[in-house]
């Protein structure tokens, strides 16, 4: 009789998680923002969570509702090292913001920034407003992850011009608007034709999100083989945004979405997406 084999273990990455405190004196939010969950999403509850699921590491991408601060974040990766890293916000309106990307990996626990350019914001990407900081982060050697839904083509002069620049676009570029008026499709069209560039990557990320099945989600399955197709699985990397769509499945349940109900995935594919092609791009040891 052979030997049992064992096990198979790969490293399971959250690509992206919001973490906040409750609103306060000395942590005030944006007026007008709102968090996508009535409670506070902090460490305490998140920990729990991921041993619950057998998630190993997550990505802190700092919500919008707090403003351009980081340092919940930061507080998550101090206390969790090995569990937890940081895309941080700047003020990308303001040039001064410029010095702070030469010691930006300076800071424990930090990778690379996250930029947002939705709805109104994405005016920054016509304006010129943005121009300073794609030469600014290829030279200081951050990667960038950017949400900038019905703006993706935008980004293909940016790639273009600063090859060295690690782009992640978040969530297929998805955004639930998108989602609602059954432009899915197109969506994903522009995130595809980005491909060519080495230097581009994408976050299947979110998918529960912008689906209208219930678990496993089936009607993403397309735009999720897309996009892998055309990355390939070390360009393509499994995120949650957990408290996006909260309700709608537990954390263990989007991770079988992918280990479990994708039959394109192969196993070696699974262990690229599922963390291992994360840690490489964003050099987290």
């Amino acid at each position: 009789m052979a030997n049992a084999q064992p096990a198979r273990k790969r490293t399971i990455v959250d690509a992206q998680v919001h973490l906040w405190k409750a609103e306060s004196e000395d942590w005030k939010w944006v007026p007008g923002r709102k968090p996508q969950l009535p409670e506070p999403f902090s460490i305490e509850k998140l920990v729990p969570l991921m041993d619950e699921a057998g998630v190993d590491r997550a990505i802190i991408v700092p919500p919008s509702w707090p403003g351009d601060r980081n340092d919940y974040g930061l507080e998550a990766a101090r206390r969790y090292p090995n569990r937890f890293a940081v895309m941080g916000r700047l003020p990308l309106q303001n040039p001064e913001s410029a010095k702070l990307l030469p010691k930006w990996k300076e800071q424990p626990g930090m990778l690379g920034v996250r930029l947002t350019f939705m709805r109104e914001q994405s005016a920054l990407l016509t304006s010129g407003a943005a121009d300073w900081f794609w030469p600014a982060a290829e030279k200081a050697g951050l990667p960038v992850m950017f949400l900038a839904p019905n703006n993706i083509p935008k980004f293909a002069p940016i790639a273009e011009r600063h090859p060295e620049l690690r782009l992640i676009i978040d969530h297929m570029s998805l955004m639930q608007e998108i989602a609602q008026e059954r432009k899915i499709g197109r969506a994903i069209d522009d995130v595809v034709a980005l491909a060519k560039y080495p230097n581009v990557s994408v976050k299947l990320s979110s998918a529960p999100t912008y689906s209208f099945d219930p678990y496993p989600w089936r009607d993403m399955a397309e735009h999720i083989k897309r996009c892998f197709d055309a990355y390939g699985p070390q360009r393509c990397y499994w995120g949650t945004d957990l408290t996006n769509a909260f309700a709608k499945s537990t954390y263990r349940q989007r991770i079988t979405h992918f280990t479990e109900e994708l039959p394109f995935l192969s196993e070696d594919d699974k262990d690229w997406v599922m963390g291992r092609a994360i840690l490489v791009r964003l050099g987290w040891a």
